[in-house]
């Protein structure tokens, strides 16, 4: 007899080959083998401040829902540390200086539109993007800390000091999911918004990439 996947095992299943385009994507391959500039880094910061900025107010607004909040923690708040980073690489003027690309755009508006009306879709884009800084993220910060000479400023976004054991807290969030009350459509839908979340990733990578090129 076939034993039945966990939802976060399915999950985890049928988005591992998205993922994986996404995280090897020439972009980030560069970046994490050395080619790239502390320019790319910064412009890859700059991204995920405004992704991140949508994330997080979306998560005010969720605080109360029922579903949803069990899975907002302050511990995973990123916008600060992106804030602090932002000022250390760019200077005092950095919001005045820091644009976002026509696909992180369209991130940030799905992120909007799904992220205060639809607790699923909520999870969906928190699942993508915090799991992810708690799993490669972590690692991305350490690579970028030796590659361009940082210590905590500059890779502050990757640094999670609020939670002593990430392993511990990614099976934890993983029990959450499985015990959230969904039905079988409403996994599938949950899972088909992950898939778009990490094409959004995909396509912002090779945004980065284009424009890294042209300069």
């Amino acid at each position: 007899m076939t034993e039945l996947l966990s939802f976060s095992a399915a999950l985890r299943e049928r988005s591992s080959g998205s993922h994986s385009r996404s995280e090897h994507s020439g972009f980030m391959a560069d970046l994490l083998r050395g080619e790239a500039t502390r320019e790319d880094y910064v412009s890859l910061v700059a991204q995920h401040y405004f992704i991140y900025e949508a994330l997080e107010h979306a998560a005010e607004l969720m605080r109360n829902d029922p579903v949803a909040s069990v899975f907002i923690t302050d511990k995973l708040t990123r916008l600060p540390a992106l804030e602090t980073d932002l000022e250390f690489l760019i200077g005092d003027d950095w919001r005045e200086r820091i644009t976002a690309l026509p696909t992180t755009e369209r991130y940030v508006e799905r992120i909007r539109q799904v992220g205060s009306t639809w607790a699923g879709g909520f999870v969906a884009h928190h699942y993508t993007r915090y799991l992810g800084d708690l799993s490669g993220g972590i690692f991305i910060g350490r690579v970028m800390a030796r590659q361009f000479g940082f210590e905590t400023n500059g890779v502050g976004f990757y640094l999670f000091d609020a939670i002593a054991d990430p392993n511990e807290f990614k099976n934890v969030y993983r029990d959450q999911l499985d015990a959230a009350p969904w039905d079988e459509k409403e996994r599938d839908r949950i899972i088909d918004e992950v898939l778009l979340a990490y094409r959004f990733n995909t396509e912002l990578f090779e945004a980065l990439d284009s424009v890294r090129q042209v300069a």
